[in-house]
């Protein structure tokens, strides 16, 4: 049985620094991110803010995707954000329920 995962990515504020992840547990990763484990860039840019998510069944496909985002240019991926967060609000706490 294959096991899904999870494309994030995650922000310093609005349109602020962008850090792109992939996780198989979403809420612990996010958790490590926001306490500075685990990841030298997303705490020296402080990208703790939980901007856009998208689950995928299979962690082979979750890879691919993080990817395929990490190739793109900086106004695609705030594009890809805008689209379902115009706001940038954090969608940590919507996780949570």
């Amino acid at each position: 049985m294959a096991r899904g995962g999870w494309v994030y990515i995650l922000a310093s504020r609005y349109q602020g620094t962008i850090y792109i992840g992939v996780t198989a547990s979403l809420a612990e990763r996010i958790n490590q991110h926001r306490s500075g484990e685990r990841s030298e860039f997303a705490a020296m840019y402080q990208c703790r803010r939980l901007v856009h998510v998208e689950p995928f069944d299979a962690i082979e496909d979750t890879i691919q995707r993080e990817k395929r985002l990490k190739k793109r240019n900086r106004q695609w991926k705030i594009r890809q954000i805008e689209e379902a967060n115009p706001d940038w609000l954090d969608l940590y706490d919507e996780l949570l329920q």
